[in-house]
């Protein structure tokens, strides 16, 4: 889940710098560092040296678009089944509370 999650932060924001990718996930950058190197173990993602060639930047490989595309119809419906469980309010709250962790 975390890695798709970054997936998404990725699509949405294109390339990005190893420090701009941490903040936009909320997560230290030696966090995000780890998880990158998962997703990009996968193909998912690709690393660049940055105009600054000490920042790293982060973004989606082909195969990272093909996972997103395949992937986000059933995070959402995934989404849509806890809300008409918990309720529109029940789904927040889970939401915030995972956040919190």
């Amino acid at each position: 889940m975390a890695q798709f999650g970054l997936l998404r932060i990725l699509d949405r924001s294109g390339p990005l710098t190893m420090t701009e990718f941490a903040t936009a996930a909320e997560l230290d950058r030696s966090t995000i560092g780890r998880n990158v190197r998962v997703i990009e173990r996968l193909g998912l993602v690709a690393l660049e040296a940055g105009k600054d060639r000490r920042e790293s930047v982060v973004s989606l490989t082909r195969s990272g678009h093909k996972v997103l595309a395949r992937g986000v119809p059933l995070w959402e419906k995934a989404q849509r089944i806890v809300e008409v469980k918990l309720g529109v309010a029940g789904a927040e709250n889970l939401r915030n509370a995972l956040r919190a962790l």
